[in-house]
């Protein structure tokens, strides 16, 4: 069942409107495609129609001046022999010629304007059909967006992330206790000469920043009792 019943429904159709009352905007703006494609085959095929007949006509006009032209002259030439009666007759025959040269040219006049109307509604229906296909393609790219953004709410909800989570916690914990059994060897063992040695830098590092620290006191007492 076509969208529309003709080209008119098609040009002054709000395709906006449309959609948004259908129940699955993406199979409508398929059919109105596919209708205003077809129609759009059928209106270039009455332009190719109407194109056809005024060459036609035209060529048949053309035919009907070159008669009365020649009419006109044989006139002229009866009249300079005194044959007047074939003169008559020749003035008859060019007057039906003239009579068909003006029927001819209304019906070059109607085909003209079938011809402009075509033309007419050839530019509204390819810019009715350049929108639809917008619509299809924004559609389109709301609809992988919607199912991209289902797919990642799935992975993120789904169970199995957070069992992976929990098990890596669980190796997380396991190399802490890891660690931790192999600080637990070094409790208690006799201390080396390294570490005597390093405790004894460590403390004489501290002595030396007290002694600093004791003399800028001193100084700064010693500045304020002179004051």
């Amino acid at each position: 069942m076509g969208v529309f019943s003709r080209l008119s429904d098609i040009v002054n159709s709000n395709i906006n409107s449309m959609l948004d009352k259908a129940e699955d905007p993406e199979k409508v703006v398929r059919l109105i495609i596919q209708e205003m494609e077809d129609t759009l085959v059928e209106v270039r095929s009455n332009a190719a129609r109407a194109l056809a007949d005024r060459k036609e006509v035209t060529r048949k006009k053309d035919e009907f001046v070159r008669r009365s032209v020649e009419w006109e002259s044989k006139a002229e030439l009866a009249i300079a022999k005194g044959r007047d009666d074939l003169a008559r007759g020749a003035v008859a025959a060019k007057r039906k010629a003239e009579e068909m040269i003006g029927l001819l040219d209304g019906e070059l006049k109607a085909i003209d304007g079938t011809v402009d109307k075509t033309n007419d509604d050839l530019s509204r229906l390819q810019a009715k059909l350049k929108e639809a296909r917008a619509k299809q393609r924004s559609l389109e790219i709301r609809r992988h967006a919607a199912s991209d953004s289902v797919r990642i709410s799935r992975q993120v909800n789904d169970g199995r992330i957070e069992e992976a989570l929990a098990k890596f916690d669980r190796y997380e914990r396991r190399i802490d206790e890891l660690e931790a059994e192999a600080e637990s060897w070094a409790l208690g063992r006799p201390r080396t000469l390294e570490h005597e040695f390093a405790e004894l830098e460590a403390e004489d590092a501290v002595n030396a920043e007290l002694e600093a620290l004791k003399k800028r006191v001193a100084n700064r007492t010693s500045t304020s009792g002179q004051n």
